[in-house]
């Protein structure tokens, strides 16, 4: 188990200075249930429950994930909501009163059907993949490696790897790389690499686009 550490940002852009090996969760982020790899990041006022976040991913600020698994290297931007929790649209009411019935002072036990259900439609987000602002993930659906979601998007359907898609609900606008391309950094799978040889890549990261890094890294 990774230690975790708390604190305030020193800068708002950049989150904790510096990045820690440890899993950094910020004073006002509510983290429950969950799992965190290493040099992972729960910004301002974010909430993750029964979830799991892969090394390097991280949370900006204001973020809600709920029953996720947020793959290595993922981006997730302000206000964004993985898995927002749907209601018993089969029931007679779609109010909670029906399975939280202690709270609502209803009923002696609450009726674990709807969570089951919930916990059914797990969101899956592949690496290195960035989430926009505002950006929604309903239940159920899966992101796939590298892909790019527009700011404020609503997303309905499994994203396809190495796509963009933006609107609501959520259509491809184009893809990030050629098939080629693609398949190339796939086989790479940078986002495996232990930390020494990502160091030793960064002016690669910094200088080569997706085709020429792809081209100089896939020993086919």
């Amino acid at each position: 188990m990774i230690e975790v550490n708390h604190g305030e940002f020193e800068d708002p852009w950049r989150g904790p200075l510096p990045m820690t090996e440890a899993p950094w969760i910020h004073e006002t982020a509510v983290v429950k249930n969950s799992r965190m790899g290493a040099w992972t990041m729960v910004g301002q006022r974010s909430e993750v429950f029964l979830s799991d976040l892969l090394d390097y991913a991280y949370l900006v600020k204001d973020a809600e994930v709920f029953n996720a698994e947020v793959g290595k290297f993922a981006n997730v931007a302000s206000r964004v909501r993985i898995n927002p929790v749907n209601h018993p649209m089969w029931r007679a009411s779609l109010h909670h009163f029906t399975y939280r019935s202690v709270s609502h002072l209803m009923g002696d036990n609450d009726d674990e059907e709807v969570s089951n259900w919930r916990n059914q439609h797990r969101v899956v987000i592949g690496p290195d993949v960035w989430i926009g602002h505002a950006a929604i993930l309903m239940p159920g659906v899966s992101v796939g490696t590298g892909a790019i979601i527009g700011s404020g998007s609503v997303v309905t359907k499994n994203v396809p790897d190495y796509t963009i898609v933006a609107g609501n609900p959520a259509r491809i606008i184009r893809r990030r790389v050629t098939e080629d391309v693609e398949q190339a950094l796939k086989r790479i799978a940078w986002w495996d690499w232990d930390r020494a040889a990502l160091i030793a890549a960064v002016p690669d990261f910094r200088n080569l686009d997706a085709a020429a890094f792809a081209m100089k890294y896939d020993l086919k």
